[in-house]
């Protein structure tokens, strides 16, 4: 609906707006004020029309439409808005706007396994398999009644289908099993096969993409060796979900985010051989591509050829790549080229990888505020058809240093300019030396394109000296970083200098949705390449350090003398990885603790942590002892704490909770019960700090509002399996015994 704030005024007679324009518009300054509130007025009533439809509606209508249906709400969901606040999260997830909206639908197609599927997808948020398994059952079948399209026995012969007998945990094994008498819903240990067993294989982990991105060459292995993956590190490749032809077809391997299989990525030979890869797998806007520009000859190489690409195990970085050809192994993202004819103008690849949440640096719709008033400069980076020092129109850069010189100049020529934008165009890497020194009031963004992730990689430049990107400002600055992959070195925020000036100091360092590679930097095995480094150091300044949805390695602070009130520190919805749990994820070199005031919401946490104070840690893991100076102020509540802890008063903590609950012979048994299990401690898995399925529900339900504690909590896991549990047993067949098996 458009404004329009004088549309009252224009009602009045033109003699009275003749007369109130001789008195300085005091009688249409008054009726704007009138057209305001009745547009708001408009708005809700137009609002109120739009909560009758499903589709239209505000998220706290929806349950209230899936009651006037009959529509099942879990028990969490009554609890939602208390003490009058409105949180649309759980929201979302204890009643999906898209199961409410297929209720109908459901109930007139109970029973059908694609229904199944669609449950999970509605009322989950999964995309699923669903698999009969009496299908799988080995029995003697009817010679006038066949069935070849069900399991039989294993054919060594074919590897393709040997494969795929773990893969996806089962969700495609092709052969026929004999009878497994326990239930699917056991509580000990789950069966399989029998006759009224169907199981739901869920796929937790989501598929992202990442766009034009330059390879890393392995120089240890050679320079024929490359890694799809920016960092180095082996990264599986992920299938780009294909939609499913119509809502009957049960799903297939390509309609999951699974990882690709290197048999099926391979396009057989007549000889049975890896003659290519497969043309639904590679290719513009599929999940893989390549480009090398001039390989294997001049004007070739952009991109690189399906028919020049060879499915192989590179595990080893061994075998002899015939030329013309290139290797290429999905399942650990590894590439070669012949020895004797490499690519000279670089390596440039899209694929698409696994993980759980939009967490990080990635390629995913994400929010970013805008400074008012800004001056926005775009910088470009090196593309395979186009250099990154090529001429540009006007505002647009071949570098952050050019970008950073231009807005020197900008404000040498018009002092009131204080605010600047530079957006990074594509997801490319942009090398070189950074330093932002911000003048008083002075606001600087650097934050990603919208669905990129460019990759700031800071060099070892001068010898002996360090090279992180440089932060300093006075009075009033902020400096604000989205959406970046920070490789290399880390962030250091320096203050004054000199005491007499403390206060002319830096404001803020904001940084939302960026990762700072723990370790700086990852070897093929995803071990950091310097895990005593830090992420961000803040070197005699009083800034507060604010991250959202960010992973980062550790934070040490080094105080000036001139302390008083120790600066905030926050951080949610975010990893701090001192890459092990024995080291100091935040600290200070020269000091017992930190001098900040630090605050935890949804975080995991691994490494010491040791601070001056604590305002408030909520729904958090911390993995390592969390020691603080002060314990009179501030609370800890709903988190995990490890044993040896110094914190504030703790309010519903593990393992607090739990050894209070039992005797005191039985405490360390049951400490030693009541930990986090992860998935993965290393970043670059696409399991990445997940919590283990078997882990103790003390945790994986233990947040404030049953969720799992950690930075994963907004993904609401528990309530998603409890939603989906309690669909199965309503559209199921009567006798069946239905249950969720997780495919990743």
């Amino acid at each position: 609906m458009t404004a329009r704030p004088d549309r009252l005024y224009d009602l009045l007679p033109v003699v009275y707006r003749m007369r109130d324009a001789e008195q300085g518009w005091p009688l249409r300054d008054f009726l704007r004020v009138l057209a305001g509130q009745a547009d708001v007025l408009e708005q809700d009533i137009a609002r109120l029309y739009d909560n009758w439809f499903i589709e239209t509606c505000d998220d706290w209508v929806v349950p209230y439409i899936g009651d006037l249906l009959g529509y099942a709400l879990l028990p969490e969901a009554a609890t939602l808005g208390e003490d009058g606040r409105s949180d649309a999260s759980p929201g979302r997830v204890l009643a999906p706007r898209a199961d409410v909206a297929n209720t109908i639908d459901a109930r007139r197609r109970k029973g059908t396994l694609s229904l199944l599927e669609d449950l999970s997808r509605d009322a989950a948020g999964w995309p699923a398999r669903a698999v009969e398994f009496y299908r799988r059952l080995g029995w003697m079948q009817h010679l006038d009644h066949l069935h070849p399209r069900r399991g039989g026995t294993a054919d060594l012969r074919d590897p393709g289908r040997l494969q795929r007998i773990g893969w996806a945990n089962g969700a495609f094994d092709p052969f026929a099993r004999s009878v497994d008498v326990r239930r699917m819903g056991s509580r000990h240990r789950r069966g399989r096969h029998n006759i009224p067993a169907v199981g739901v294989f869920a796929c937790r982990l989501r598929s992202y993409p990442v766009t034009c991105t330059p390879a890393y060459c392995i120089e240890e292995r050679g320079p024929q060796c490359f890694s799809f993956s920016v960092l180095g590190n082996d990264t599986p490749l992920f299938q780009l979900p294909l939609e499913e032809p119509e809502p009957t077809h049960i799903a297939d391997e390509d309609n999951l985010p699974l990882p690709l299989r290197r048999w099926r990525f391979a396009e057989r030979g007549p000889l049975a051989d890896y003659a290519s890869v497969s043309a639904e797998l590679y290719g513009d806007g599929l999940s893989a591509q390549v480009w090398a520009p001039d390989w294997p000859a001049k004007g070739q190489g952009v991109p690189v050829p399906r028919e020049a690409l060879i499915p192989a195990d590179l595990s080893g970085w061994r075998g002899q790549v015939p030329r013309g050809r290139m290797a290429l192994d999905p399942e650990r993202g590894r590439m070669m080229f012949p020895a004797n004819q490499r690519p000279k103008r670089g390596v440039w690849v899209s694929y698409r990888y696994g993980f759980a949440a939009d967490l990080g640096g990635g390629e995913y719709a994400r929010v970013t505020p805008e400074l008012e008033g800004a001056t926005r400069y775009v910088v470009h980076a090196a593309l395979p058809d186009r250099a990154a020092n090529g001429s540009w129109p006007a505002g647009h850069f071949g570098s952050i240093a050019e970008a950073l010189a231009a807005w020197a100049q900008a404000k040498a020529a018009a002092p009131a300019l204080r605010a600047l934008v530079i957006e990074l165009a594509e997801s490319g890497v942009y090398e070189g030396s950074i330093e932002l020194q911000l003048d008083a009031g002075e606001a600087i963004q650097l934050r990603a394109a919208e669905r990129t992730r460019p990759v700031l990689r800071l060099l070892d430049m001068r010898a002996s000296q360090p090279d992180a990107l440089g932060i300093g400002g006075h009075a009033g600055s902020r400096v604000l970083l989205d959406g970046l992959l920070v490789v290399g070195r880390g962030i250091e925020v320096h203050g004054p200098g000199d005491e007499a000036a403390a206060d002319d100091d830096l404001c803020e360092l904001l940084i939302r949705h960026c990762t700072l590679v723990p370790g700086w930097a990852l070897h093929c095995d995803c071990d950091p390449k310097r895990p005593g480094e830090p992420s961000v150091t803040l070197d005699g300044t009083r800034a507060a350090l604010r991250v959202e949805h960010s992973i980062l390695g550790a934070i040490s602070v080094i105080s000036s003398e001139r302390r008083g009130e120790p600066p905030p520190l926050e951080l949610c919805d975010s990893v701090l990885d001192a890459t092990g749990v024995e080291r100091v994820a935040l600290g200070a070199p020269d000091e017992a603790v930190a001098h900040v005031e630090a605050s935890f919401r949804r975080c995991t946490v691994i490494g010491v942590v040791q601070a001056h104070g604590i305002a408030l840690a909520e729904d958090s893991i911390f993995a390592s002892p969390l020691r603080v100076l002060r314990r009179q102020q501030g609370c800890v509540r709903f988190c995990y704490v490890a044993d040896g802890s110094r914190t504030p008063r703790r309010f519903h903590c593990q393992p607090d909770l739990a050894l209070a609950a039992v005797a005191p012979a039985q405490r360390a048994h049951e400490r030693l019960r009541v930990v986090p299990q992860f998935r993965h401690l290393r970043y670059g898995v696409p399991h990445y700090l997940r919590l283990a399925d078997d882990c103790c529900d003390e945790i994986r339900r233990g947040a404030s509002d049953r969720s799992a504690m950690g930075v994963y909590h907004d993904l609401y896991e528990p309530q998603r399996e409890a939603n989906l549990v309690a669909r199965l047993q309503e559209y199921v067949p009567a006798g069946t015994d239905a249950g969720i098996l997780f495919a990743s």
